[in-house]
Parts: C-alpha cells; structure tokens; sequence
C-alpha cells in the first residue's frame, strides 16, 4: 500500500496502521505537528551488530523514518517528498532498549526542506541525522 501525506498524518492522529518500514523496525510516532515528529524505537537484537551495540544504519533508519513524518506534518495532500541525502553523525554507542528519536525541520522552501533528527538514549545524545528533501507537487 502506498501511503498519502493525510495517510501518514492518520498514522499519529487516528491510529492508521503505519507502513511496514515503521513496523519492521519497532518505532511508535508518537505525535507529528507543524515539523516535529517524536517516536520512541525499541531495539531488541536483531539490530545489534558484532560488537554488542546498535548497528549505525539501523539507526540512521529510525531517524529518516521520523524525519518523514516530521516533513509530512507540513505538507498538503497534493505534496510528496522523498530524501535526497542523508547524513549521520555518531556520538555513542546505542545499546538494547528505547531510543527517543526527535525529528524537526529546520528550513523549508518551496522545493527543499532541510531536517534533523537526535537519538537519545538514557539521556544521552546517541547520534544526529540531518537530511535534505526534495518536495515534489503530485
């Protein structure tokens, strides 16, 4: 199934099943609203590597995943987007548990928006995302 902005804005406001990349990867939005998105993903082991923590495309995943749904909290129905580069920068290791994950879009024209998201973990900033977005009229 392929989600529309209003879909995706039904995912945090009236309990719409969310996509399947959300659900793979165990992330609960919790509320979406003019830019900033919040969600919290449970890491179990499946996305712990070789050396006990938290694989860094796995996290990077659960950032762009929020950072969608902050960038749809701004759009209209006659709007999609999709990333164009996505960059992340580590600053601890992530371990089994939740992670906060906090996405908010800094700028936005008319055909880019610029987001970041942080991952938190016991309080502690485990990494950023930053992301540009095209936004595309449909």
């Amino acid at each position: 199934m392929r989600y529309s902005i209003s879909d995706l804005q039904k995912v945090v406001s009236d309990g719409l099943a969310p996509p399947p990349c959300d659900v793979t990867m165990q992330i609960k939005v919790d509320d979406a609203n003019d830019g900033i998105a919040n969600g919290i993903w449970t890491v179990d082991d499946k996305y712990i590597n070789g050396l006990g923590v938290v694989m860094g495309g796995f996290l990077s995943s659960a950032a762009d995943i929020l950072m969608a749904y902050a960038v749809a909290s701004k759009l209209t129905e006659n709007q999609g987007f999709v990333s164009i580069d996505l960059d992340t920068t580590f600053h601890r290791p992530g371990v089994k548990g939740e992670i906060e994950v906090t996405a908010r879009v800094e700028k936005m024209g008319r055909t880019l928006a610029y987001v970041v998201a942080d991952l938190v973990q016991n309080g502690k900033k485990i990494a950023t995302c930053v992301s540009s977005v095209l936004i595309q009229s449909q």
